[in-house]
């Protein structure tokens, strides 16, 4: 029996093309072999990677207008970049600073027969974009999020960020430096989960910085 089988993937695919299917299929059964070298996914989650990993990035898809340009930012294993890369024909541009998971991404991309582009590189460091989309899960509070995207994003692009219950108080800590249009989303996957579609960025002017000079 295969990764993909042993980890419970039901439901999860019903609502897929065969060949995005042939794909996460594939990619799940590579990332259980690999998480036995390299923690992609924690033991205790492994045993949830359908329903909690593969199918709460999975929702993002249909949220992916087509030929997106897509960054994903701390891609690790692959949530939700990878997913949306094989599951959309998005431009996807993956950014992991850890060089052993930048690793399996490639490869997975090459198992699962998607075009993607990896960057290994620290996120602050990295040269991408100009990007239509800006994705992330799992990663960093919210404003530290815009603080690394927003110089990927095209002027008219929006950012899709997978967040939990404490979604509010990231939104409230964000309002103190930026102003954007919010959409939240609910979560087909996760009761406390929602997705926030951020769209007209902008970083609140610092008066007093500005006439200090600093």
């Amino acid at each position: 029996m295969s990764g993909a089988d042993m980890m419970g993937h039901a439901g999860v695919l019903d609502d897929v093309s065969r060949e995005t299917r042939d794909r996460l299929t594939a990619y799940a059964d590579l990332l259980v072999r690999w998480n036995a070298r390299i923690n992609l996914v924690s033991r205790p989650d492994l045993a949830q990677l359908w329903p909690r990993h593969i199918a709460d990035s999975l929702q993002l898809a249909a949220l992916i207008p087509q030929g997106a340009r897509v960054v994903d930012m701390g891609s690790g294993g692959g949530f939700p970049g990878l997913v949306i890369a094989m599951a959309t024909d998005a431009h996807v541009t993956l950014i992991e600073s850890d060089q052993r998971k930048a690793a399996f991404l490639r490869e997975a991309s090459r198992v699962a027969g998607v075009r993607t582009r990896v960057i290994a590189a620290r996120i602050e460091a990295a040269e991408a974009g100009p990007a239509d989309i800006i994705t992330a899960r799992a990663l960093a509070p919210l404003p530290q999020l815009l603080q690394w995207g927003v110089r990927f994003l095209d002027k008219e692009g929006f950012c899709l960020f997978l967040k939990g219950k404490n979604a509010d108080e990231e939104l409230n800590a964000a309002n103190a430096d930026w102003r954007m249009a919010v959409t939240r989303i609910p979560s087909r996957t996760d009761a406390d989960g929602i997705i926030l579609r951020l769209s007209d960025i902008r970083r609140v002017t610092d008066h007093n910085h500005a006439s200090s000079g600093r």
